[in-house]
């Protein structure tokens, strides 16, 4: 899969969208095991909007967010929550053992991470008694955002430019999840929600996917006018597949929230 060049801005374009998938999964995380010391780490924790969450519900914790992503850590350290730690490094070879963390979050980034469903007992097994792993990520990939890519990445126009490679790497079933984390020792809360998500202004949801699923494709799009021409045909089917209303355009948004605390 083509490791995506990620701009903050536009991801941040619906930052409150983004986010509530967050506040609805620390919802449900219960009560950490030393409170006023906790130690968090933010995995995929991108421009900060994460990390500044987490400050919100633990404000004395020692938050450390990871990235692979230099921009968006920088966008973290300066917009994000400047209070925190930040380490670039990928999730799939950060060792969270030495940091013996309380709770260790990741909001909509496992979905790049190939292989992720491995990384769930190693993090358990990092935690603390009476920590928590806790974690969403995106479970739309049939819906036409995701489909009408997929097919137009395929077609003989745009095949040999932006790669026939998935456009997603692996996201399971919620009960894969919920079996991940009971046996890694574990007490699983796993369930799923689709928001309807109200997006306001000309093709909102090409505007979204330019934050998230089209990284990939922009990032092999290197010729402006390829780009321009690629963004005018997804545009059009997106337009089609998701029509504007009188107040906006639906965008159904279903999402797969983790939740395991260590017994």
């Amino acid at each position: 899969m083509t490791t995506p060049v990620w701009d903050p801005a536009q991801y941040l374009r619906f930052a409150d969208e983004r986010t509530r998938p967050l506040r609805d999964l620390l919802a449900r995380v219960p009560a950490l095991p030393h409170p006023g010391e906790e130690r968090i780490l933010d995995i995929g924790c991108g421009p900060g909007n994460s990390t500044a969450v987490l400050r919100e519900r633990w404000p004395h914790a020692r938050l450390t967010g990871i990235d692979d992503s230099a921009p968006m850590l920088a966008t973290a350290r300066t917009e994000g929550e400047p209070t925190a730690d930040y380490l670039l490094a990928d999730a799939r070879d950060h060792d969270p053992a030495p940091a013996r963390p309380d709770l260790i979050v990741s909001n909509a980034a496992l979905q790049w991470v190939e292989g992720h469903l491995g990384l769930v007992p190693r993090w358990a097994a990092a935690l603390r008694s009476g920590g928590a792993v806790a974690f969403q990520v995106p479970g739309n990939f049939d819906a036409p955002s995701h489909t009408l890519l997929a097919d137009l990445r395929r077609s003989a126009r745009w095949r040999a430019l932006t790669g026939e490679d998935a456009v997603r790497p692996g996201v399971h079933p919620p009960e894969r999840y919920l079996d991940a984390l009971a046996a890694a020792g574990c007490r699983p809360d796993v369930w799923e929600t689709t928001y309807l998500t109200l997006l306001p202004g000309p093709d909102p949801v090409l505007e979204w996917v330019k934050g998230t699923a089209l990284r990939p494709v922009l990032s092999r799009l290197a010729d402006p006018a390829d780009r321009a021409a690629f963004l005018a045909e997804y545009g059009r089917l997106l337009r089609e597949a998701y029509p504007a209303g009188p107040s906006g355009t639906v965008f159904p948004f279903r999402r797969i929230f983790a939740v395991g605390v260590k017994e």
